[in-house]
């Protein structure tokens, strides 16, 4: 086996901003090589690099024995380079079939009859392992569904060379493993795989190799087997930021400020629990198990059937997210760019919008008091940007994510739901995330954390209450957290 893929001197200059800064590293053929980096590291502008969408400012790219300058999208799948980026390259009112083929040509022929694309696709992708109608129209399929018909149209070109970019991101636990296997089975098939992740654990699974970068700059290579996680967290950061889930000095007050009781609606049935001031209940369960419901139906941006809910030992019928707001509820819903943040807007327009009744004298907006409240938060977070007038779309996951936690603190809320608070951020600002959490218990606000991830909901929580299919299956304190309890819990294979 020889090197597939070469990246030599690589640079990207945009104006005011060195994207990529000499970088060249190689991709040894029929490898797994993930890449690793904080977001801003220049990982995607890397990728549109090989794959043709932007070229490079310096440098060349080698696929097999043939050496670019630059590529177009064209030239770079003719070479054998197939991108699945995270935003899927699908049209959802064509069949599977239709988009497995569509542009692509059998021999040098392009497709002429339906029956004939139904047949080249049922025989990728039964030479996938995948059980998918050629004639399902992609809109009736799941997320993980999607994924895997994006890679049979890379099958169909013959791809050398598949970068998958986040590709678990919006996945389930179950889809996740599915394309887990996967990429295990294109990696038998003598097929090279790129596989940029954020999510350490998928890493060491599956890469031969894994290659970070920083700040435009490539830090190094190491073979997977060879090195820790610590190794690779201060790779990325550039510096040791020791544990992954920082120690709270603080503990819970015996303060219950919201009680739950036998709320029902929205598929959940029985939902019951305590938060007490200072806490951080952590809420574990697999995907659908009604946790993200129970949330919203508690932020009163849902409907519940009935049940009731204490806040300060007050009952109080919340029936809508201003209600909420009033009594001191804040959520940091779990799809920050559709439910949590304004993308097309400023940072300066984001942060106050929910809280800019208090920042007023009269009907008139009191434009100080506003500016003050943006520059505390943009300094209080660190959120990573030139001015407050940047718009939230050309932020970093990380950032955007600190951006809607800061609209949510604007309304001094003492009671946080913060629902998959760092999904598809890097480890950097996943740290932050943490050390924000930490710091808001310490001053008496209580958290309600939902995550999919087990060692960060293990590893932040005070307790944990475990979902499923709609009904809390049981509560493990601290002192007991074991993960194959918890799963048994959110399998339904154990209550307590």
């Amino acid at each position: 086996m020889g090197v597939i893929l070469k990246l030599d001197h690589i640079t990207k200059l945009y104006p005011g901003v060195r994207a990529l800064n000499d970088v060249s590293f190689s991709i040894e053929e029929g490898e797994v090589h993930a890449i690793m980096g904080e977001n801003g590291a220049g990982k995607s502008t890397m990728i549109k690099s090989i794959g043709g969408a932007i070229s490079p400012t310096s440098g060349t790219i080698t696929i097999g024995d043939k050496t670019f300058s630059s590529l177009t999208p064209a030239t770079s799948a003719e070479n054998g380079i197939g991108v699945i980026y995270q935003e899927f390259n699908l049209v959802p009112s064509l069949s599977v079939a239709e988009n497995v083929c569509l542009g692509n040509k059998l021999g040098h022929k392009f497709f002429k009859s339906k029956s004939q694309m139904n047949e080249e696709t049922t025989k990728i992708l039964k030479s996938l392992g995948l059980d998918i109608d050629p004639e399902t129209m992609v809109s009736a399929l799941s997320t993980g569904q999607q994924q895997m018909v994006e890679i049979a149209k890379s099958m169909i070109k013959n791809v050398k060379v598949l970068i998958m970019d986040e590709p678990t991101a919006s996945l389930s636990k179950g889809e996740t493993e599915n394309l887990l296997e996967m990429v295990e089975t294109l990696k038998q098939k003598g097929i090279t795989i790129l596989y940029i992740s954020h999510r350490l654990e998928e890493v060491f699974r599956i890469s031969d190799r894994i290659t970070i970068l920083r700040d435009g700059t490539y830090i190094g290579t190491r073979y997977t087997k060879d090195t820790t996680r610590k190794d690779l967290i201060k790779m990325m950061v550039g510096r040791d930021i020791g544990d992954e889930y920082p120690k709270r000095d603080t503990k819970p007050s015996d303060e219950v400020v919201l009680e739950v009781r036998n709320l029902c609606g929205q598929g959940d049935e029985n939902v019951s629990f305590q938060l007490h001031r200072g806490e951080v209940l952590g809420v574990a369960g697999l995907v659908g198990a009604g946790r993200s419901e129970m949330a919203k139906m508690i932020f009163g941006y849902l409907k519940k059937d009935s049940g009731e809910i204490y806040i300060h030992g007050k009952k109080t019928d919340v029936k809508s997210t201003k209600e909420a707001i009033q009594n001191g509820i804040g959520l940091v819903p779990e799809d920050r760019k559709r439910e949590g943040i304004f993308l097309e807007y400023p940072i300066e327009w984001n942060i106050p919008i929910m809280s800019i009744h208090k920042l007023c004298n009269g009907i008139f907006l009191d434009n100080k008091r506003i500016k003050d409240t943006v520059d505390h938060y943009i300094d209080s977070l660190s959120i990573a940007t030139p001015n407050p007038q940047q718009l939230v779309r050309n932020l970093s996951g990380g950032n955007q994510q600190k951006v809607a936690v800061a609209k949510t603190l604007g309304t001094n809320a003492d009671i946080l739901i913060m629902d998959e608070p760092t999904r598809g951020i890097d480890v950097g600002a996943k740290q932050e995330i943490y050390n924000l959490i930490n710091s808001l218990v310490a001053q008496g606000k209580s958290i309600l954390m939902i995550s999919s991830e087990m060692e960060e909901i293990m590893g932040m929580s005070d307790r944990i209450m475990v979902f499923y299919e709609g009904e809390v299956t049981g509560f493990v304190d601290a002192k007991d957290f074991d993960q194959n309890r918890i799963m048994s819990l959110a399998s339904g294979i154990q209550e307590a």
